[in-house]
C-alpha cells in the first residue's frame, strides 16, 4: 500500500518511515511548515531513508485555526491545548487531505497510539499504545472516524527504548534526538511573552481576591496564571495559595487553598465520540482531566445540549476550562470533550 509518513525531524517519525518501508511498503514522507523558517531535519530522514519527501506550507491555517484559537482560549480566562487541536485540523486534517491528493492509502505518524478495527461494530478504534508513560490517546480524542480509517500508527506496540536502538540500526541521523517538549510555536515556553508580542501590548494587570471577594494583591496579567498553579504568583499571604479560577470579564484571579481544588463533578462540551455514537444513557467510564493525570472512574451523564457532566468516585485535582477530559474502557478510548467547568 501507498503510505505518506509526516516527518517532524524527530526520532519517532523517522523509526516510523523505517518501519514502513522495511514492511515492503511504499513510502513517502511530507511534513507541514508551519512556524518560522523551514527545518531540515525531516528533509535529512527522508534522504537517510531514500523516500520521497514533500514539504506544505500551510501557515496560514495554522495561524487561523490553532494559534488564534490559543489566544482566543487564554482571553477567556481558560488552558488551552493547541496540540489537540492541531492534531485534529491540520496533522490528520490538512496533511491528510496532501496525502489523499497524491494518491495515498493511509497517512502514518510517530504517535503513540494503536488504531484498529472492531470487528462487531465497523468502527474505527482508537487504544492506548503499549508504552504507557508515552502514550498520546489523550491528544488524539478528537480524530474522525473518517481519519482513523486513513491512519496508521505504527509505533504503538513498541517502546521509546526499543525505537532508539532500531533508530541507531537504521543509522537515521536523528537517532538521538532529544524528545520535543514544548509547543512548536512557542519554543521558549513563554506564553505569555508570545501573546503579548502578538497582541502588540502588555495584558493588563488585575486583583487576586479571596472566594469572597477580598482584593489579596495584584497579579501581573491573567494570562500568566493556569488554575492550580501556586508558585510564581509573587504574592505572600502567610500560607499556601493556589489559583482557584480566573475571571476573564473582571481580569481578576482567585486564590484560595490546595483543597479548594478538587472537583468530582466536571462539565465539558464539543464531544467528539470514538468508540460508539452517542450514548442514549450514562455510562460508566475512567477519564482524565490533564494529559498527565491518570485516569479514574466516572460516571457520564448525557445533557440534552450535548454536553457531558462526569460525576467522579475520586476528586479531581484542578481541572481547568480549556483543557481536554477524555473518557476510557480499558485501552479503549470511548471519546472525549472540552472541560467547562467543575464542581465540588
Amino acid at each position: 500500500m501507498n503510505v505518506m509518513i509526516a516527518l517532524s525531524g524527530g526520532v519517532d517519525s523517522a523509526v516510523c518511515a523505517g518501519i514502513l518501508k522495511n514492511a515492503g511498503h511504499t513510502v513517502c514522507g511530507a511534513t507541514l511548515h508551519l512556524v518560522g523558517e523551514p527545518q531540515n531535519g525531516a528533509k535529512l530522514a527522508a534522504k537517510a531513508l531514500g523516500i520521497p519527501f514533500y514539504e506544505f506550507s500551510e501557515q496560514k491555517a495554522f495561524d487561523a485555526f490553532v494559534v488564534q484559537a490559543f489566544q482566543e482560549s487564554y482571553n477567556r480566562g481558560e488552558t488551552p491545548n493547541p496540540c489537540i487541536i492541531c492534531n485534529s485540523l491540520i496533522k490528520f486534517g490538512l496533511l491528510l487531505d496532501h496525502a489523499k491528493k497524491l494518491g495515498q492509502d493511509y497517512l502514518a505518524t510517530g504517535h503513540y497510539a494503536i488504531v484498529e478495527k472492531d470487528a462487531s461494530t465497523g468502527r474505527m478504534l482508537l487504544k492506548r499504545a503499549k508504552d504507557t508513560n508515552k502514550d498520546q490517546t489523550y491528544m488524539l480524542y478528537l480524530l474522525t472516524q473518517e481519519q482513523l480509517k486513513h491512519t496508521l500508527f505504527p509505533l504503538g506496540e513498541l517502546t521509546k527504548k526499543e525505537i532508539r536502538a532500531m533508530a541507531e540500526d537504521m543509522k537515521l541521523p536523528n537517532a538521538k534526538a532529544p524528545d520535543s517538549q514544548d509547543i512548536c510555536f512557542v519554543p521558549d515556553g513563554d506564553y505569555a511573552a508570545f501573546l503579548e508580542k502578538r497582541l502588540g501590548t502588555a495584558y493588563p494587570k488585575g486583583e487576586f481576591i479571596n472566594e469572597t471577594g477580598d482584593i489579596l494583591g495584584r497579579h501581573q496579567g491573567i494570562i500568566r496564571y493556569t488554575i492550580g498553579q501556586r508558585k510564581g504568583l509573587g504574592i505572600a499571604l502567610g500560607e499556601p495559595a493556589f489559583v482557584l479560577s480566573k475571571n476573564a470579564e473582571t481580569n481578576q484571579v482567585i486564590l484560595g487553598p490546595e483543597e479548594k481544588l478538587f472537583k468530582t463533578r466536571v462539565l465539558a462540551d464539543r464531544v467528539n465520540w470514538i468508540a460508539c455514537e452517542k450514548p442514549q444513557d450514562k455510562i460508566k467510564v475512567t477519564a482524565k482531566t490533564r494529559y498527565s493525570h491518570k485516569e479514574s472512574e466516572a460516571v457520564l451523564h448525557l445533557l440534552e445540549n450535548g454536553k457531558v457532566l462526569a460525576e467522579f468516585s475520586q476528586p479531581q485535582r484542578a481541572p481547568a476550562p480549556g483543557q481536554a477530559m477524555v473518557f476510557y474502557d480499558g485501552d479503549v478510548v470511548v471519546g472525549g470533550g472540552t472541560i467547562i467547568s467543575g464542581d465540588r
